[in-house]
């Protein structure tokens, strides 16, 4: 049996690019997809709580699951690699497209599941002690933040302040991280501004 797995976070996003590249994939690979299985549900929900706990409860030796990558199974490293243990020791293979890896049997395969899956847990650790010192460093220079209120079009945005200073301070473009959450360049820079100006337009309204 092949299964196509897709897991978005939130509703506010589209399995649609997922889709497409595992399509993609089989068709240059000669694949069909016979089941697939999308879900809505963040990554830090374990898998018995998910519909992936049902297709790993259902897979058998031999079957193949396709998804983008190895973060749509979960968001840390013991969820990753206890998934993907459970698949190596039921003999399921597990085919990755953006990381291009293939769950084996073999002991190459094991390392570098383990590797991938530091490596992920890694960088999301030294992204959040970035974006904190980012922000300590906007606030010592007298910069109040907040999150915005009011316009739907932003509703993306809030409460992702400090990502977005960390972005910005790594010299990512306006544009590039519209793209990164599904707004356009505009919704960002209107959004910055809010963060920045609206305690100062709040001064200026108090003054006599």
């Amino acid at each position: 049996m092949i299964y196509g797995y897709i897991r978005v976070s939130t509703d506010k996003q589209t399995v649609d690019n997922q889709r497409f590249e595992i399509e993609k994939f089989c068709s240059k690979n000669n694949i069909v997809i016979e089941q697939w299985i999308e879900e809505t549900i963040s990554g830090t929900k374990s898998p018995e709580k998910r519909l992936l706990g049902s297709l790993l409860a259902e897979v058998k030796a031999g079957d193949l699951i396709i998804c983008s990558e190895l973060s749509r199974l979960g968001r840390s490293l013991f969820m990753i690699m206890s998934i993907l243990n459970h698949l190596m020791l039921n003999d399921v293979r597990i085919w990755t497209i953006k990381d291009n890896y293939r769950l084996g049997d073999n002991i190459q395969s094991k390392v570098l599941a383990f590797a991938f899956s530091l490596s992920a847990e890694i960088e999301r650790d030294l992204i959040s002690r970035r974006t904190k010192e980012a922000l300590a460093r906007k606030r010592s220079e007298g910069m109040v933040l907040g999150r915005p209120s009011g316009k739907a079009s932003h509703v993306k945005l809030s409460g992702r302040e400090q990502e977005i200073l960390s972005l910005l301070d790594k010299q990512y473009t306006k544009s590039a991280i519209g793209r990164m959450y599904g707004v356009n360049r505009m919704t960002v820079d209107t959004f910055l501004k809010k963060i920045i100006t609206a305690p100062y337009k709040t001064v200026q309204n108090n003054c006599p």
